[in-house]
């Protein structure tokens, strides 16, 4: 039987400093911010931004490039990995 864990609980297994960064597209950021929150912002449904993700999934943070999501990551104190 596989143990069921908390969102908490498996963060903070072995690695609670570990981050992922993967591509996401605008879509996506779009689809699951609240509107009111992005009001007056314009983008290309298909531009690519970079997410950063704690080892349970939540987003932290949506930076434009790469570069700058792992720069974000590494002065917040985290360790970022790429997602491809």
């Amino acid at each position: 039987m596989t143990p069921i864990l908390t969102s908490e609980a498996f963060a903070a297994l072995g690695a609670p400093d570990l981050v992922y960064v993967r591509p996401i597209t605008a879509k996506e950021v779009l689809a699951s911010t609240p509107v009111d929150e992005i009001e007056g912002i314009e983008f290309d449904s298909v531009q690519t931004f970079y997410a950063v993700h704690r080892a349970d999934g939540e987003r932290l943070a949506v930076m434009v490039d790469r570069e700058s999501a792992m720069a974000a990551a590494i002065a917040h104190e985290l360790a970022p990995v790429s997602v491809h």
